[in-house]
């Protein structure tokens, strides 16, 4: 795997790991948004703030106390600190937003990168569907034939245990009479 590869990954992971699910959807704390552009919090919502009509209820909300106390519960190791508001949260269409409100280079290529795994998380949930979906349907199309099943496994047993003890085999070549 080459460098940049493993560097793009490690990215990706980091990101990953800043994603949470709440009320049914994906979302970025506003402080891990912020540590990522390498801006303060406080700036990060100042401009929110001053771009409120850029935010609506689908794109940010505020955290309830105790949505946010089951987040700090679930990342024992992190350093939540003291904050004195609850944070935002931002979906996948909010980080968008952010990237027309903060317009550092750095805040730009951290939010196609965060777009991309938000993406990836996507495709990779609908993979799963299609794969539920067609063991549905499989399940469905085998009930009344489980017989034929068992002996499908039985045979595949037998063809394992076969490769684990090879019988022996004649010798080729010239053999050597005393």
């Amino acid at each position: 795997m080459a460098k940049r590869e493993l560097q793009t990954l490690v990215a990706e992971q980091k990101i990953l790991n800043r994603i949470y699910a709440v009320r049914g959807q994906k979302i970025m704390l506003d402080e891990d948004l912020a540590a990522m552009y390498n801006v303060e919090t406080k700036r990060l919502n100042e401009q929110v703030k001053r771009n409120l009509k850029r935010f609506p209820k689908d794109f940010m909300f505020t955290l309830t106390k105790k949505e946010f106390d089951n987040l700090k519960s679930q990342s024992a190791t992190s350093s939540w600190g003291g904050r004195r508001t609850l944070p935002y949260a931002f979906t996948e269409q909010g980080v968008a937003m952010l990237s027309s409100i903060l317009n550092s280079d750095v805040a730009i290529e951290v939010n196609i990168k965060i777009i991309r795994v938000f993406t990836k998380l996507r495709e990779h949930a609908l993979t799963q569907k299609e794969i539920l979906l067609q063991l549905s349907k499989l399940e469905k199309e085998v009930k009344g034939n489980s017989k034929d099943i068992e002996n499908i496994f039985i045979v595949i047993k037998e063809l394992l245990e076969k490769e684990k003890k090879p019988s022996p085999r004649n010798k080729i070549g010239f053999k050597q009479y005393e």
